[in-house]
């Protein structure tokens, strides 16, 4: 079930097209796209714990189940938004499909683990984010049989409306 795991997060990594297709269409990378997004989790949980933003339990625990949870839901919306909403007459596509494609995206998240470094800490997260926007956009296009990158783009952003409400809410509940 593993073995594999390390060479397709270098492929999603590198944004390899073969790779998010490989994803989409094996159903037992569902645990691996999960195991991607806990493992980044973590790794940007230990970040803000060096840069002393963070306590143990929230950067860790917390951050985890958000991660999570936001995946989850993100990967939904993203089936609704592309699979109904702006859907294609080649979209075909599930929800664990987009859950595989977008979890690995999350790969470069891994750089968060170096958010505590003096002065560019903040430069190293920021970098992540736009590559894991980039894998995000691949991966929904991927998964969804778009031919347009915009289109899949769009999808996104509709899709993080209700990713940053629903992490407000997480933040007004537990205060991290």
């Amino acid at each position: 079930m593993l073995q594999n795991l390390p060479d397709r997060m270098i492929g999603a990594a590198r944004l390899r097209v073969a790779t998010y297709e490989d994803v989409e269409n094996d159903a037992g990378a569902t645990v691996q796209a999960l195991l991607v997004v806990v493992l980044v989790s973590i790794a940007g949980g230990v970040g803000a714990l060096l840069a002393g933003d963070a306590t143990a339990a929230e950067a860790l625990i917390y951050g985890v189940l958000r991660s999570i949870v936001t995946w989850a839901v993100w990967a939904l919306v993203a089936w609704i938004v592309g699979g109904f909403v702006l859907r294609t007459a080649h979209t075909h596509a599930d929800w664990g499909q987009l859950a595989r494609g977008t979890g690995f995206a999350q790969v470069p998240g891994f750089l968060n683990v170096l958010f505590f470094v003096p002065g560019i800490g903040g430069l190293f997260a920021l970098v992540a984010f736009f590559w894991q926007l980039a894998g995000m956009v691949i991966a929904v296009r991927q998964c969804l049989d778009f031919d347009s990158t915009l289109r899949a783009f769009f999808v996104i952003v509709i899709g993080a409306i209700p990713v940053a409400v629903i992490n407000v809410i997480i933040f007004m509940v537990t205060g991290i």
